[in-house]
């Protein structure tokens, strides 16, 4: 494993960060006893950076996996609280969940340029946290450049978390060059930068090796958060990244890891989940049917999250 210091912080991280989205209730939903087993192999392989957020449900079994080994880790969280009161909840809540005095990192969750400005009182409650060691380093993930651009400028900013892959796909306001841009001018003034969504979701999956050889090369990404359910997406990352030739039943199996958003057939067509999307990717058909333009859906799961018939999956 290849690691680096995240930004001006003193965290030394793994270069492939795991994100539990996809382990959780969003996505594969394992017990807790299987998740964890899922984190403790990503450890055995060197990972010692992990994301989740308080939309994930994924406290669980970051707490399991810090009760079961002895390994520095560092964790980072996100919420979408916007003021003092909800953000000092949420922190609360990450520090319970996962049974520790302190978060590592934690962020103002999917922000835009005029959101940053809105909620300008969670991020106060952000730098009262820091102040006071309930939270190491702070900062906002985004799928917006102007997200980077704003963020960068925030008094007191330790780490963003952009969305970044070879195609821009989830990028909401430019290219994959343009957000590229931005994270070298947030880079250069001492920020950590980790991206995600570097497969799309899995939307990438046959394109597998291209999509990740493109982010690892990103020399001002000091991480890169990825969604993995198995012990052989971690190994394929982590041997990609070292830039070691994968073997070809591996590889294989790789690029079958297609995964769509599926809707099940007892959807309601509440229209509650196009609401959430912040992508564009759902709408009603003529036929008053929900529909999945999967060219541009990220494969985020937070659509579920507003689904109370539970009709709306990843697999």
């Amino acid at each position: 494993m290849l690691y680096t210091t995240l930004g001006k912080t003193d965290f030394r991280v793994s270069r492939i960060c795991f994100g539990t989205l996809t382990i959780g209730p969003l996505q594969k939903n394992y017990s807790i006893t299987q998740g964890v087993e899922v984190l403790k192999q990503a450890v055995e392989n060197g990972i010692n950076f992990f994301d989740t957020a308080e939309l994930y449900e994924t406290y669980t079994y970051l707490k399991g996996l810090l009760e079961a080994v002895n390994t520095p880790m560092i964790i980072a969280s996100k919420s979408y609280a916007y003021t003092f009161e909800g953000m000092m909840e949420s922190i609360e809540k990450a520090r319970k969940g996962i049974d520790r005095d302190y978060i590592d990192i934690f962020l103002m969750h999917e922000q835009e340029a005029l959101t940053i400005k809105g909620h300008y009182p969670a991020w106060e409650a952000l730098l009262t946290a820091k102040e006071m060691g309930t939270v190491r380093a702070i900062g906002l993930s985004t799928h917006h450049i102007q997200g980077v651009a704003a963020g960068r400028e925030l008094v007191g900013i330790d780490v963003i978390h952009p969305i970044i892959n070879y195609k821009g796909l989830g990028i909401v306001d430019g290219t994959a060059e343009e957000m590229l841009q931005e994270i070298k001018m947030a880079k250069a003034k001492g920020i950590g930068i980790y991206g995600m969504k570097a497969l799309g979701g899995g939307n990438f999956s046959g394109s597998y090796l291209e999509a990740l050889q493109y982010v690892f090369a990103i020399k001002e990404l000091d991480s890169v958060a990825l969604g993995m359910q198995d012990l052989s997406e971690i190994q394929g990352n982590c041997m990609i990244l070292e830039g070691i030739q994968l073997p070809e039943d591996l590889h294989r199996s790789l690029i079958e890891h297609d995964k769509k958003l599926r809707i099940e057939s007892w959807c309601s067509s509440c229209g509650e989940c196009i609401k959430k999307c912040s992508q564009d990717a759902l709408s009603l058909n003529d036929c008053n049917e929900l529909e999945v333009q999967h060219e541009k859906c990220i494969l985020c799961g937070y659509c579920s999250t507003v689904c109370t018939d539970f009709c709306i999956k990843v697999f």
